[in-house]
C-alpha cells in the first residue's frame, strides 16, 4: 500500500485505493498570500516610495516610521504564511511541482531575510531621524533602503510567478500525485 493512501475500513469493498487530497488548500493558501505579499511589496515600490520622494524628509520619516509599525506586523505574517504554505505544498507535490513550491518558499524567505537584515536596521534609524534630524549621509542610507526593497520586491513576485505556475493546468498536472 501507498503511503499517500488511506486505509480501508475493515470488510470494505475491494476498489482502487482512495488518495489523499490533493494539495490544493495548500495551492490555495499560497496562491492567496505569495500575491497579497507580492501586492504590498510592489504597491509600495510603485506608489509609495516614488510619494516619499516628493515631500519634505521630516514628513517622509514621520510617515515611514507610523508604516512601519503598522507593517512589520502584516508583512512578517504575510512572509511567514506564503514560506509555510509554498513549503507544505512542496512537501504534498511531486517532481517539478515539488521544485516549484519549493523554489517559491526560499524566494519568499529570501524576501523575509532581505527585510530582517537589509530594511529593518534602517527603519531603526529613520525612526531615530524623524525626532533628532538625519545625518550627513543620509541619502545613501535612504538609496541602500530603496535597494534592499526592490530586492525584497522582486523575490516576492518571483515567489508569486511560481505559484501562479502551479495553478496552470497543464503545468500542474504534470507534477501532482495522484
Amino acid at each position: 500500500m501507498s503511503p499517500l493512501t488511506r486505509p480501508r475500513a475493515p470488510g470494505a469493498a475491494q476498489r482502487d485505493p482512495v488518495p489523499f487530497p490533493r494539495p490544493g488548500l495548500a495551492r490555495a493558501c499560497a496562491l492567496l498570500s505569495g500575491g497579497l505579499l507580492a501586492g504590498a511589496f510592489g504597491y509600495g515600490a510603485v506608489n509609495v516610495l516614488y510619494a516619499f520622494r516628493e515631500v519634505p524628509l521630516d514628513v517622509r520619516f514621520t510617515f515611514h516610521t507610523a508604516l512601519m509599525q503598522v507593517n512589520g506586523f502584516v508583512m512578517q505574517s504575510l512572509m511567514g504564511l506564503t514560506i509555510l504554505s509554498c513549503a507544505v505544498l512542496a512537501v504534498r507535490a511531486s517532481s517539478r511541482q515539488r521544485w516549484t513550491a519549493g523554489a517559491a518558499a526560499a524566494l519568499a524567505f529570501s524576501s523575509f531575510v532581505t527585510t530582517r537584515f537589509g530594511n529593518v536596521p534602517i527603519n531603526q534609524h529613520i525612526k531615530r531621524w524623524a525626532v533628532e534630524g538625519p545625518p550627513a549621509d543620509y541619502a545613501e542610507m535612504l538609496d541602500r533602503w530603496e535597494a534592499f526593497h526592490f530586492a525584497r520586491t522582486g523575490c516576492a513576485l518571483l515567489a508569486f510567478v511560481l505559484i501562479v505556475l502551479l495553478t496552470i493546468p497543464n503545468f500542474a498536472e504534470k507534477g501532482t500525485r495522484s
